[in-house]
């Protein structure tokens, strides 16, 4: 069933993980989709294997977010799903964090979603659905996450006010919130195997169901608050998929 069809979808972070497996998504159900990130092969190769758009955006540069607007603007007119997914992590305790990693995660988590937003207000259909990837983190005090988790929190608080500020236009704006998700991501935190395998095992003994999730997991839900026909009254709301973590 195409619920989406013909619709302008767009997905930052898309060339990999969550974005990846929701650009999938929202293909598989008729829309048209564009994909950013900032690996060109990367997306090249996601670009083809998906059938979708692709851009080279980093979003933590104002200049990027700009063009990236503006060649939507031109080739496939308004907005109807933006899904702010791009993000990155790197997890150290605060005695031992460096001022490189607390900037290139506020630029890109917080600065790089909250511009997203703006610069993207004008070309938002009325009635457009706006979707932030947070995290779990926003309910937990875990140690070594204190940057990533308040980035995360951020956003979260961004989203509660972007929900109310853009009411009147009928776009809602929500939040998914992973817990532990096979992701990319994961190999991207400079440890090496034995130490992420470690990590792992720890995060899945703190999970309820004993498992991480999938990437599809957060995709369906994604799509299900983009969906007017199910979610029309949901807006401001977050919703956690972490196999009970944050309980």
């Amino acid at each position: 069933m195409e619920k989406f069809k013909d619709m302008v979808v767009i997905i930052t972070g898309g060339n990999s993980g969550i974005g990846y497996a929701t650009a999938k998504e929202f293909k598989l159900q008729g829309a048209k989709v564009l994909i950013t990130g900032k690996r060109q092969d990367a997306l090249d190769k996601a670009s083809i294997e998906l059938g979708v758009k692709a851009k080279i955006t980093d979003q933590a540069n104002l200049k990027h977010i700009d063009e990236l607007v503006a060649e939507i603007q031109s080739s496939l007119g308004k907005v109807d799903i933006l899904f702010i997914n791009a993000g990155v992590a790197s997890f150290a305790p605060i005695a031992y964090t460096s001022e490189e990693q607390f900037d290139t995660m506020i630029n890109v988590n917080f600065k790089g979603s909250f511009f997203t937003l703006q610069k993207f207000i004008p070309i938002l259909n009325d009635g457009a659905s706006v979707i932030f990837l947070t995290s779990g983190n926003t309910a937990l005090a875990m140690e070594n996450s204190s940057v990533y988790s308040a980035t995360k929190s951020a956003v979260s608080h961004l989203a509660k006010i972007a929900a109310k500020e853009l009411s009147s236009r009928k776009i809602r704006v929500n939040t998914v919130n992973p817990g532990p998700t096979e992701t990319e991501m994961q190999s991207k935190f400079g440890m090496d195997e034995a130490t992420l395998k470690g990590m792992k095992s720890k995060m899945i003994s703190q999970v309820p169901l004993a498992k991480m999730g999938a990437p599809e997991d957060v995709a369906k839900m994604v799509a299900y608050l983009s969906d007017n026909t199910v979610s029309s009254f949901i807006t401001g709301a977050e919703f956690f998929i972490d196999g009970g973590m944050a309980l």
